[in-house]
């Protein structure tokens, strides 16, 4: 490959310099004209009989090259990246801080993504499972519909049910948080990795600073793991609230009816 472009450079220097040098006394008042003339070079020189050779350029190009070569591609080309990324159990995957939905039989499968400019494309071991228009807004959802299970239906291991009862074991105001967020999405399917993040901070601070950075994150109307996260650093769960916060109801929503609307009847739940 060295070898070829050094000899391609130098067929370009030597046809530089060749038609510079009969430019060099010519003058042009015009961009066009000094291109058309610089045309009329360039054909001069391919059909310049070449000693060595016993030919033109032409005449070698047309021998050569020009059986070789093959038709253009119909489209240009596309430059892509290629990243891996894994399914969460919202069935998304985080390409540059954004979600995309995949099947959800995918969930907790590793994928290949490839990012153009305008497309977000994900596979599974060579094969496409879902396409999708590129979203550059930092935490937003792009959602197909038929990637979805059925309303109401256990997704896998996690249900709205499971998540607000595991939040209510840790304190009302951290269910009441809970059940905010299934309730303000789309779907509630994209509030489980947010709750999810907010139940396992419990881990790292204990369930009663939770518990108290939930109340102070349902005070202001603040409804993702981000705000309840930065309160805990931020050590602001341990400063009092100026009214304590009642418990509010779930925002209505035709996906989310409450914790008791979820909750299995039979005694064995």
């Amino acid at each position: 490959m060295a070898l070829d472009k050094a000899v391609v450079e130098v067929a370009v220097q030597i046809a530089e310099r060749w038609i510079l040098a009969r430019l060099r006394h010519e003058t042009f008042f015009t961009l066009a004209a000094l291109n058309a003339r610089i045309a009329e070079l360039l054909e001069d020189l391919n059909t310049r009989p070449m000693r060595r050779y016993g030919a033109s350029r032409r005449q070698l190009f047309e021998r050569l090259d020009q059986p070789a070569l093959r038709p253009l591609p119909a489209e240009p080309f596309v430059y892509a990246e290629w990243k891996t990324a894994g399914v969460n159990i919202d069935y998304h995957v985080e390409v540059d801080h954004h979600y995309y939905s995949v099947p959800h039989g995918l969930v907790h499968e590793r994928l290949d993504a490839r990012l153009t400019a305008t497309t977000v494309e994900l596979f599974q071991r060579g094969q496409r499972v879902a396409a999708h228009v590129r979203r550059h807004a930092r935490g937003g959802y792009t959602t197909c519909p038929a990637h979805m299970p059925k309303a109401h239906q256990q997704h896998l291991e996690w249900t709205p049910s499971r998540l607000i009862h595991w939040a209510g074991t840790i304190g009302l105001q951290t269910a009441a948080l809970v059940e905010a967020i299934l309730a303000a999405r789309p779907h509630p399917e994209q509030g489980y990795r947010s709750c999810l993040g907010i139940l396992r901070l419990a881990k790292r601070y204990g369930p009663g600073r939770l518990e108290a950075a939930c109340a102070r994150a349902g005070a202001v109307g603040a409804r993702s793991y981000r705000h309840v996260d930065a309160i805990l650093q931020k050590g602001l769960d341990r400063l009092a609230l100026a009214t304590p916060p009642a418990v509010p109801p779930p925002a209505p929503h035709e996906n989310v009816r409450g914790r008791d609307y979820y909750r299995d009847p039979s005694p064995d739940a």
